[in-house]
Parts: structure tokens; sequence; C-alpha cells
């Protein structure tokens, strides 16, 4: 139950708690007191949607009345007859209610409005508001009302009052509710158009919506704009996108849009469009700013225009006015101007009450003088007026209504609600520099409006599509008819106390057109004027779309079968026949139903093979971690589903022997599952370290395997009789020699089954002098092979190359291999292992690391990639390694350019020897020093200057710590016995807020502060007008001690000398602290919401 603030009124009775009412028991009773359901009552007062476009059902308002009989006995909740609005069903519900006052019980009468509220559904909502009434009976008696404003779904589809009026003011004969024990309710409902529902736009207004991707209402609201605005969309249509990227090609992806949202029945996508921009999902998920976006858009359609003979132009054409920005100077006759374009205006809300004030505002003339003056060149400097006018307004205007401002006192964007009136006719023919010879005449076309904060919130658009004054509410994939009122008057803003307004909904964006252009701008476009090969490619696109539904709705019904064939095998170098990662596998799609004949009859068409010149085998994984082709019985299993030769749903692998073209047969050799076996043959090559595929043959079980050899001779090219070597592939890291091949076929080979692999080789003269001699030593070595990906550390998210290595690998030769691919030297990279808990380096490898690549790669899951991490280095990594890695930072000696440096002192070295180094990397100024200093800062403030003989074993770098180079000015080379160098800091307010760049300062005894100042300003180069706001403060430990404005301060040394702190022996050193605004722009929390749109197609 929801529970509201109670409320009591000296005039009305007593009322409380606006809540929802879940725990109601309804009661049907066929003896219950006879209701009446009034019909529904149009308001009067307010212009209504077009009768034509809504039928009775679908109406956005009613009127319910239901009279309870017998009130004084009412004991259950009673529930009125339905009535609809919105195509939902609303009823009065009504019950007794008690609570509990200072030790008694109050009786009260419940009043709720219910919303659909026998759906089961989930999904559903509807916003609405309604005027909650008991009538008096009384005559000239005044009815009690209350009003509530609330989105009805699911949980909560009843609200109301439990409170409504107490049983005691309710049965007052002198109140005159209650008449022959009987009581009048009536509620008037104003509801929008529900979500969730079946709720059929096209058919209520003839429009279709737009759906949302998370947060991309923002671009609904614009892109419906856009679309109502009918030259343009016929412009977009003309764009020729015949040989444009279907999934990059943004104007390919408009046009799609405005032609569903012209011809579709339901509402339309945009994740196209959207992937066109170059977009990620999650900047879907991202509410940007409408008039970037509309910016952005435009001039995107625009440079699509460009060259395109019939549309060129139609963007400014339509969108772009003219003003003049000028200065004139009042005692000497000299005017600066120039004219510029504009496609928007931005007009401000603060503080103004109405549009005409905002215009007046735009224009207002700003007076330069006093320190402001204008440098007229040869004039010198002159008080002067500085301003813009219009010279000509667009066809359509866009009006951006500035309601989201920076607020300097919060440091955050807040949004401005403030009622800001605008006019369905707008006259701007008074902010022209001279009128033009067509009235500046305008007629509201649209209104974007924004409810919520800046935070976030929710866009809607009311547009008035033909410019007749009938305007409908396009809520993302809802659309339905609304009043004139509801589109202007109640998007004004300062409605906070109108309950029956969302609260903060305001417009932000206003759309006019040029009413002596209406007919042109609002021009009828229908398919005549879509090209007929955009017609063509949208259908094909529907077309495909609508077959890939299908294959998905259907994809059930069929199982995968994967195709490979003795050309898959060729080339590879690996275990088994082929590396199921990288073989492209024929796939075909058959029924789980179809017989192995229909799929013989499949594969004979698409291979190109009579069906007697094929034989399937099917792969099977054994035991042994092999995958090898099995004997399949065709003609006893040809009439057997593939599903059950498959013994599963997932993909079927599946090796299909072709008869060979130089075998001069018209059909494949008979094969003998009891007597026959299928072998393969692969050929090492210990020259070239290289497997050669060898094609397969039947043998008998009983023949001797060396009735094979002249076969093996041929295959290998080898000349006839050559003395061949020849091994069993057994499984992984397991090749056997075969020691007697005179021995039968079943003898010679352990556990024989079809599919066994026989590698064979020449017999070298002198295995010796090969890496890999013999086939067995090939795949010992190719079980430790792996692929390795090498990612540059100093890149992110670089993806790397990959290098095919060794586990068995030491340091050098992973160098050499990298130094290779990179083309550099090995000794000048650095290697790093990955870490174990997320994407990135970990701890560097040491050159005279002692193991194996296997002891630099984590324990992987099987399939996934295996990296080591690398970054090329300007000196040898064995010289690196008795050298410290430091980082710090160099900043000029105006103290606006900063630069990271990376430095390679001796471990042992100390700040001297950084220095020196630093100096190959830096650029002094010319008439400097050529002196260097080390200086440690800590959170914006220096703490202090390192001596040069300290050394950098004692020098760490913490979170808030860091090290900084700069060169000394000329003039704190010598520091007299009467001067002092000074950290000096920027802070705003609290001392702990520091920001920018600190520095420090000579200060003399004696030495007056106003001099200082002056130093000060010169140094940071502040202009007068900012400077004046500056405080001046000294800060020891956080204790701020203010420098007096109004009376001269001397400065003494005393206090800018080091501090002790009681109870120990630390000293705190003084500080010199600058209080201004940090104008630093400050990065949000939440930056990626702000972060600028960009189109990148």
């Amino acid at each position: 139950m929801n529970h509201a603030l109670k409320e009591k009124q000296d005039d009305q009775p007593e009322t409380e708690e606006m809540d929802t009412r879940e725990d109601a028991v309804v009661n049907h009773d066929p003896g219950d007191p006879p209701t009446v359901n009034g019909d529904a009552i149009r308001d009067q007062g307010a212009e209504g949607p077009a009768d034509d476009m809504e039928d009775d059902d679908s109406r956005a308002e009613a009127t319910l009345t239901y009279r309870v009989e017998n009130i004084s006995k009412l004991k259950e909740t009673q529930l009125s007859p339905p009535c609809m609005v919105r195509n939902l069903p609303w009823k009065i519900m009504v019950m007794p209610r008690f609570s509990q006052h200072a030790e008694k019980s109050q009786k009260s009468l419940g009043f709720f409005l219910q919303c659909n509220g026998e759906c089961e559904s989930s999904s559903w909502s509807c916003n609405a508001a309604a005027e909650l009434k008991i009538k008096n009976q009384k005559s000239g008696g005044e009815d009690f009302s209350r009003k509530i404003q609330h989105l009805f779904f699911s949980k909560e589809n009843d609200w109301g009052f439990s409170h409504f009026m107490s049983w005691q003011d309710l049965l007052d004969p002198e109140k005159g509710y209650v008449k022959d024990d009987a009581i009048q309710l009536e509620v008037y409902v104003f509801a929008d158009a529900p979500h969730g529902m079946s709720w059929d736009s096209r058919k209520h207004t003839g429009y279709v919506g737009l759906k949302n991707q998370g947060a991309t209402c923002y671009m609904n609201s614009l892109l419906q704009t856009m679309y109502f605005t009918n030259k343009l969309r016929k412009a977009v249509y003309q764009m020729p996108t015949e040989n444009d990227d279907s999934s990059r090609s943004v104007g390919l992806a408009l046009q799609r849009v405005f032609n569903e949202l012209q011809f579709s029945d339901k509402p339309v996508g945009t994740k196209k469009l959207t992937k066109s921009f170059g977009w990620e999902t999650l900047d879907s998920f991202m509410q940007h700013d409408v008039q970037e976006l509309c910016r952005v858009l435009l001039d995107n359609i625009e440079s699509k225009m460009k060259g395109m003979k019939d549309v060129e132009g139609t963007i400014p054409q339509l969108f772009e006015g003219k003003m003049l920005s000028y200065v004139k100077c009042k005692h000497v006759d000299y005017v600066s101007s120039r004219t510029e374009p504009f496609y928007d205006i931005q007009l401000n809300v603060k503080g103004k009450k109405t549009i005409y004030e905002s215009f007046k505002d735009y224009i207002t003339v700003e007076t330069l003088d006093g320190d402001n003056k204008y440098d007229a060149g040869e004039h010198g400097l002159q008080e002067a007026e500085k301003g813009v006018i219009f010279l000509s307004f667009p066809p359509v205007l866009h009006l951006q209504l500035m309601r989201f401002q920076y607020d300097p006192i919060t440091d955050t964007n807040i949004k401005i609600n403030d009622r800001f009136e605008f006019p369905e006719k707008l006259h701007l023919d008074q902010f022209l520099k001279s009128p033009e010879k067509i009235p500046s005449d305008y007629l509201l076309h649209a209104v974007l409006v924004h409810s919520g904060d800046n935070h976030g919130g929710h866009y809607v658009v009311y547009i008035n599509p033909k410019g007749d004054g009938k305007w409908c509410k396009f809520d993302d994939d809802v659309v339905c008819r609304c009043t004139k009122q509801e589109a202007i008057d109640h998007n004004f803003g300062g409605h906070d106390d109108d309950l029956t307004v969302k609260h903060c909904t305001n417009a932000y964006m206003l759309v006019y057109i040029r009413e002596s252009m209406k007919e042109d701008l609002l021009q009828p476009v229908d398919e005549r004027h879509i090209p007929d090969s955009l017609i063509e490619r949208l259908q094909e696109e529907k077309r495909i779309e609508a077959q890939k539904r299908k294959e998905r709705t259907e994809a059930h019904l069929y199982m995968n079968v994967q195709v490979v064939t003795e050309d898959d095998f060729s080339g590879h170098q690996g275990n088994d026949l082929f590396d199921i990662e990288k073989i492209n596998f024929r796939n075909f799609k058959v029924k789980k139903t179809a017989t192995l004949m229909e799929l013989m009859e499949i594969l004979s068409e698409n291979l190109k093979y009579p069906i007697q010149q094929l034989r399937p085998w099917p792969f099977a994984h054994r035991t042994n971690q092999t995958f090898r082709p099995t004997v399949l019985d065709v003609e006893a299993d040809i009439n057997k589903n593939v599903l059950e030769l498959a013994e599963g749903e997932g993909p079927w692998t599946v090796f299909v022997e072709t008869l060979s073209p130089e075998s001069n047969q018209d059909k494949l050799p008979q094969f003998d599952k009891e007597s026959d076996v299928l072998l393969f043959f692969k050929r090492y090559d210990p020259r070239t370290k290289s497997i050669s595929f060898c094609g397969h043959h039947y043998m008998s079980i009983t023949e001797k395997l060396s009735n094979i050899l002249p076969n093996l001779c041929s295959r290998g090219n080898f000349p006839p009789g050559t003395n061949l070597i020849l091994y069993e592939e057994v499984k992984p890291n397991l090749v056997e020699r075969i020691e007697d091949v005179n021995l039968p076929l079943e003898k010679a080979l352990e556990e024989l089954m079809d599919g066994d692999i026989i590698i064979f080789q020449k017999e070298e003269p002198y295995p010796e002098h090969y890496d890999l001699p013999t086939a067995k030593d090939y795949f010992k070595d190719l079980y430790y092979r792996i692929d390795v990906t090498f990612c540059d550390k100093n890149i992110p998210s670089d993806p790397g190359f990959t290098l095919e290595l060794s586990l068995r690998m030491n340091y050098d030769q992973i160098a050499h291999a990298v130094a290779h691919h990179l083309e550099t030297d090995p000794y000048l990279l650095q290697f790093f292992k990955p870490q174990g808990y997320r994407d990135g380096a970990g701890n560097p490898v040491r050159c005279t690391f002692e193991g194996c690549l296997k002891d630099l790669l984590l324990v992987y899951k099987p399939r996934t990639v295996r990296k080591l991490y690398y970054q090329q280095l300007s000196i040898k990594i064995n010289e690196l390694e008795n050298k410290r890695q430091f980082k710090c930072v160099w900043v000029n000696h105006k103290l606006k350019e900063e630069k990271e440096l990376v430095l390679y002192p001796d471990k042992s070295g100390c700040v001297t020897d950084l220095l020196k180094e630093a100096t190959q990397q830096i650029e002094l100024s010319e008439n400097g020093s050529g002196k260097l200093r080390l200086l440690e800062v800590i959170s914006y403030k220096i703490l202090s200057i390192l001596p040069e003989d300290a050394l950098l074993e004692c020098l760490n770098v913490g979170n808030t710590k860091s090290y900084r180079i700069e060169e000394i000015p000329v003039e704190e080379l010598h520091i007299g016995s009467d001067e002092v160098l000074v950290p000096v800091a920027h802070f705003h307010k609290e001392v702990f807020s520091t920001f920018g760049v600190p520095f420090l300062l000579k200060m003399k005894q004696g030495e007056a502060f106003s001099k200082v100042k002056e130093r000060l300003q010169k140094r940071l180069e502040v202009p007068d007008k900012e400077y004046e706001k500056f405080k001046f403060a000294v800060i020891v430990m956080g204790r701020v001690t203010y420098i007096p404005e109004d009376k001269e301060y001397i400065v003494n040394l005393d206090d800018f000398l080091p501090q002790t702190v009681q109870g120990g022996g630390m000293q705190a050193r003084p500080w010199l602290g600058l209080d201004h605004v940090n104008k630093t722009p400050k990065r949000s929390r939440n930056y990626y919401l702000e972060k600028a749109i960009k189109i990148h197609n």
C-alpha cells in the first residue's frame, strides 16, 4: 500500500492517505445494491481529439459515475461496471476503511480508481490523471473532490485515498452527501495511451511510433520531427544509396526508418540506424543532447547530399537562417560586423516569461566600456556597443530552450523548470534588421518535451503533422491523439502544484514552420516520390529478414551436417586429419527426419557426383582423444533418419569419400566392413619439417603391410624401391614405429580400426643432420607447440600478433622469435607475464630467466588465447635491468605544458643522475637558467625540493604523490639570507580542495604583499577582472590565515619558515594558498552520459 501525507482541510471533511488498494476483497454477490455506470462525458472546455480518428473505447477521457446504495451497511469492497478509456477497463473502487487514532478506531470511506484490474499481464502501464468526487445531493451544496496523477501498472493497478472522507461526515445529513442511504461517486479520468498493450497507433492516429533501444527516446523524438518535415523526408528518399553498404550507410538507414514509419503498421526499430552511426550497444543506453544530435545528423545528411543534383543544398534551404554580429563604436565612425549562418537558436529560459522576452534578450545590446573597451585598431580602445540582429529566418525554425544550465554554486548542471510560454503562432518581424518581403510569421509544428531532472528522464514529442491544429503525442512506440492544451499549455513548465501534469515536464525544443511556406514544407509524400530502386532494395531486405525469421522458428526441426572431403585434409600439419578450429566445413541444414538416402541426394546435388560415386564416413571421438572416420553401413541404414544415425542433435561431421577422376571406374569400389579397413596416409619430410596428406586406401586386414609400400612410394613421389620407415599415429604425442611390415595388417597395427593413419618417410642416411629427423620427433615437438599472442603493453587494447612457439623454448628463443617478427634486436625487448585476475601486463620477465615458455603462461582453459606482453626499449634489456624506471612530470616555465617523462637512471643513482637523464627528453627555454630541480608533489601541493644527492631508491611514487622536474627560474638561482622560496597552491573555499599546477615563489623579508600579488598575476597570466576575485592565505597544517585586503601586509619570513609540530620532532612547512574558483572543467562521475555525439560513418 502506497502512503501519502495526511491532510486536513478546514472547510471540507477530513481526508488522508492517497494510495493503491491491493488488499481489497471484491464482493460481487447477486444481492449487492444496484449500481449505475454513467455515460462518458467529454470535457467541453478543452479541444477534444479528432472524433474520426478515435473510436469510443480508445478515447482519452471519460467520466465514470457510480451510485452506492445502502451505504450505511457497506462492509465489503465494491467495484463499478467498467468504462473503456484507451482500450482499458476503468472502475470505481469503494470500501469502508478503519484506522487507529488515540486509542479509538476511526471509520472512513476508501475511494480509488482501478485500471485493468483483471489483466494477468505484468508488462502493461498507463499514465493517467483523475479527479475523484463525491457528489453533494443537497441543493446548492458543494461536491467534495481530490485529484490524483499516477502511472498504473500490474502491481499498482488502483490509486486513490484510503481515507477519502470520514464516515461521520459522509453520513451526516447536514453535509448533503448521502440521500436515501445512497451516495453518488464520480471520477473524471484523462489517460495517455498505454504501453505494453495492443494499442494500434496506426488505427487510432494514422501514424506509428519508434521502439526505444534503452535510452533512445530523445533520438526517437527528433526522428519523428524530421520525418514530419515532409520536404526533408522527400529529399532523404531521393539520396542515391544504391551502392551503399547496408550496415554502414546513414543515408540508407534513415531512408529505411522513414519508409517504415510511412508504411508499417507496427512500431519501427532503430537498431540499424544507430549501427550505421557506428555506435556500440552502450551508446543506445546513454541519453545524449538532442540539439547536438540534431546538428550532427543534419551535418551528416548535408555532406551525403553534396554533389547530388536533385537534393544538394536541401538542408541549408530548410534550416539555415542568417544573423549579423556587430561591434559599433560610440564616439568614432567604426563598425566591425560579420554575417553568420545558424541552424537553430538557443534561447534563455531563466528569468524569462515568454518566448518574445527571450528573443529580446538574445538581441540585447551589450555596452563595452571601462576595462572592457573595444580595441578598434587605429582608433585604439573605444566605448562600443556589441550585439547580434537577425537578417533572415529559415523556413523551418528550430528553437532550443536552455533548460539545462551549469550552476557554479553547486558545480553541477541543473534543469530549469520555470514557466515559459510559447504561442501557437509566432511573429518575428520585430527581431529582423529589416523586414523580409514575406512576413516572418510561424506556426508551431512540434514540441519536444522532457520529463525529469538533469540526471535523466523521459522524452516525448507532440507534433501537429499537417499544421491544422490536430495534435498527436509520440511517446516512443505509442502514438495517440491529444488536445492542443496538452501539447502546448501543459508544457510551459511551472506546473509543480498541478497534479494533472507530470512533475518537471516541460518543452526544451520547439519547431516552427513558416506559415507562408506551409503547403510546400508539409507537401504530401507518397510512394511516387520514393525511387523504385530504393523500394526494391528495402523489399528485398524484408524478404531476407522474413526468411531468416522463418529459419530461426524452424531451427528445431533441422540439424547441421558438416561435410569434409579429401581436399580439406591437404596442408594440415597436426594430429588427425584436420584442425577443427581452422577448417571450413561445407554445412548442410538437413531435416532431422530426413533419411540417409535423402542426405545422399543432397550431397550428390551439391558436390556434383552421382550417388554411386559417394560414400559417407561419419567422424567419431575415440577414447584416446582422436577424431577419426568410422564405417557406416549404407545399404542397411539407407532408410534410417539422420538424427538416429548421428546419435544426437549436435553437428554431425561426415567425411564424404568421392570417386577419383583418374580411376576410370563409374562407381566406388566395394567395401567389406568385416574384412576391409580404411587407412589414411601422411608423408613426413625432415628437410622442411612438414607433413603432406597422401590420400586413403582400402586394405584387407589379412594383407601384409609390405604390399602397400610400392603404392606409398608412388604417393610420396619417391623412386620405386625407396626404403621407407612407417609409423602409426596412435594419438597426440604418441607415434609408434611399425617394426615389421611383413606381418598381416591386423597384427602390424595395434587395435586396427577404420580411420587409422600411417605416416611414412624416406629412410635418411644421415638423420643427425636434421632438427627433427623422424615423424616421431616431429609429433613430439608438435605436442608442445601452441599459439601465443604478444601484445604491446603501452598500447591499450592492443590486439597484438600471434606466433606458434614451443612450450619448451627458453628466454632467448622466445626473444629471437618475437624480434624476428618485429624486425628488431631481441635485446631491445622486455617481456611481461599476464595478470592472473584480469587482462593486462603483470610482472616483468628478467632476461636471465632460466625457465621455459610453459612457466611464463597462466594455466588456461581450452580454446582461450594465451598472452604475453612486451615493450620495445631504447636501451638493451641487460642494461635496463640495472636501471630503475622512474616516471615524473615535466612542467615548462609558464606552468602550462605538462609532459610525462619515463626515465631510466641507474638503480643506485641519485637525483643528479635523474636530472641529467631528463635533459635528453625536454626542451629548455631560450633565456632560462639551464638548471633543473626535482620537486615532490602531493595533492597538488609542493612538499619539498629534493637535494641533488638524494638517492633514487628512497623515492617512491604513491596514489597522491608524484615528482616533477622543472627548470629553475633565473631569479631563483640565488636565494639571499633575507629571502625564501614559498610553495604556492590553488584551492577553492576548502583548503583540502586543491587543484591546478602548484609552483614556488621567491619572497623577501619586509616586501609589500601588493608587489608579491603583481608578480603572481604576471606569473599566472590572469586577467584583471578575474584576479580581483582571488583571495590569499597562509596555510599551516590545514589552518588557514587569510591575508587582509583592507590594509597592506608586509611579508614576514617567519610566517613561511618550517614550524615545529607539538608532540614530535616533525616540522610543518607553510604554503601560500590562492583561493579562487576552479575553472578547470571537472570530469563528472557520469561523464559517459555527457560525451560528444559522433556519427562515425
